[in-house]
């Protein structure tokens, strides 16, 4: 007993000397969370939430039994047409069929969806009452396939409920959803493993989404073999969605700087901030991308490469699936949502496009250079991994540092000179930023504060990169 009261002694010690600011005190486990949660702007807490993942060459053939085990009755696969006649799609009917699933196939996801794509989605799954969900596809297939769940589960609902406000309500989903499946043919949106999805919404000319954990899916198959089909710029783009999702969620405001604190753990948002969990994956990611991206790029038949490149998109999508995304992903929504003539090639689309990676990289020199005051260590430190000699630069200047190793990157793949080689001008200036505005979602992110003329000056200084 004697031993016993003087631990209890020592952890009663310790307890009033412990540190009682919210990021480091434990005072919250007694009640005083909530309270805090009155008292105090920004948050205190961050919550890690990520799908299951399994990865290996040749996973896919696995999905037959799994649908088994949880007594699929009646499934709904979703991809595109393209990819409806490549193998990754054909390994997932196969294994179906070997395994006895039923099934029906919805093959008319829109490359870089809509709201109306999403729409003509949704509703077949809810004509379809399918109790369980297969993705096989990009971050287009697989968010199409959240928002079919999403709003089958919830027959009357209004579509812009649960989008991201000031676009959408933004409400909390409660209703429990199906089990969700999803195989990423691409090694770049992470879509597999968080609970966003992301669409252009037509009346603005610029993307939004819907922003919740209880849309993620339930497991994301990861086959390396599936990337072997990609085309050179589908996966050079697709591994720029990777390279910015690792540095925008690695600079992303921290976790208990982020505001409001919510008053219910259900408010608190899937991207919370830079948090120390987070920072593990995005940095890993990031390593990652510096060693594999320029071969999966440039060999398709790299298979090392190529799976390393699937797995950093697996770690990056935990990292900013927890943390978030800031500026490039928020300007990068108007500059897709307001392509005019531009061509993506490697893309068997029949409408002008700017693929997502693309729009998000273009400016990325430009946004490090911006952002780099609020935190330069971690600016000098992303320089350095992508290759930069940052020893002899200075705190001031780390900016300049890892811009300056982003345009000599992208260079290196041959990536379109800027916005203006996408179709824009400085007259679209004021329509970009305006697109970029209700992105509230991810640039209320940024380290930085940023004003309507700090865009426009981002946006200039990104029309011309080399």
């Amino acid at each position: 007993m004697a031993g016993r009261d003087r631990i209890v002694h020592l952890l009663r010690q310790l307890e009033r000397a412990a540190c009682r600011c919210p990021a480091h005190s434990n005072t919250f486990h007694q009640g005083a969370g909530a309270a805090g949660c009155t008292a105090r702007t920004t948050d205190y807490a961050f919550e890690m939430a990520s799908s299951n993942i399994r990865y290996g060459p040749g996973v896919s053939k696995e999905i037959g039994m799994d649908l088994q085990n949880l007594g699929a009755r009646n499934v709904c696969l979703m991809t595109d047409r393209n990819l409806s006649l490549l193998p990754p799609v054909k390994a997932v009917l196969e294994s179906l069929a070997k395994n006895g699933v039923n099934f029906k196939v919805y093959d008319n996801v829109r490359v870089e969806p809509t709201d109306s794509s999403f729409k003509d989605a949704i509703a077949f799954a809810k004509k379809g009452s399918f109790d369980v969900f297969v993705a096989v596809g990009g971050g287009s297939v697989i968010d199409t396939c959240k928002a079919a769940n999403l709003y089958a589960c919830h027959p009357e609902a209004d579509f812009l409920d649960f989008v991201n406000a000031p676009i959408g309500k933004g409400k909390p989903i409660r209703n429990p959803l199906k089990p969700l499946i999803a195989v990423p043919t691409t090694a770049g949106t992470g879509s597999e493993t968080t609970g966003v999805a992301i669409f252009d919404y037509e009346p603005l000319k610029a993307k939004t989404g819907i922003a919740s954990r209880a849309i993620r899916p339930m497991l994301g198959i990861v086959d390396p073999t599936h990337t072997l089909s990609m085309p050179e710029r589908v996966a050079a783009n697709s591994g720029f969605d990777v390279l910015c999702h690792a540095l925008e969620s690695y600079t992303a405001l921290p976790y208990d700087q982020r505001s409001p604190c919510p008053s219910n753990p259900i408010l608190r948002p899937a991207y919370q901030g830079s948090n120390p969990i987070s920072d593990v994956w995005s940095r890993h990611a990031l390593h990652v991308v510096a060693k594999y991206m320029k071969r999966a790029v440039r060999d398709p038949e790299d298979l090392e490469a190529r799976s390393s490149m699937h797995l950093a998109s697996v770690f990056a999508g935990i990292g900013f699936g927890n943390a978030g995304v800031h500026l490039c992903h928020g300007m990068s929504y108007p500059i897709a949502g307001n392509v005019k003539t531009h061509t993506a090639k490697g893309y068997c689309v029949e409408h002008p496009l700017v693929p997502h990676g693309l729009s998000v990289v273009l400016t990325s020199p430009a946004v490090f250079s911006f952002t780099a005051p609020m935190c330069p260590e971690r600016h000098l430190e992303a320089a350095e991994i992508l290759g930069a000699d940052v020893q002899q630069v200075k705190r001031q200047d780390a900016g300049a540092s890892l811009a300056d190793t982003l345009r000599q990157f992208l260079s290196d793949l041959h990536v379109e000179d800027g916005l203006g080689a996408v179709g824009y001008s400085k007259d679209d200036i004021p329509a970009l930023v305006k697109g970029t505005l209700p992105q509230e979602r991810v640039t209320k992110l940024s380290p930085r504060k940023h004003t309507e003329e700090d865009l426009s000056q981002l946006f200039e200084a990104s029309m011309k990169l080399y």
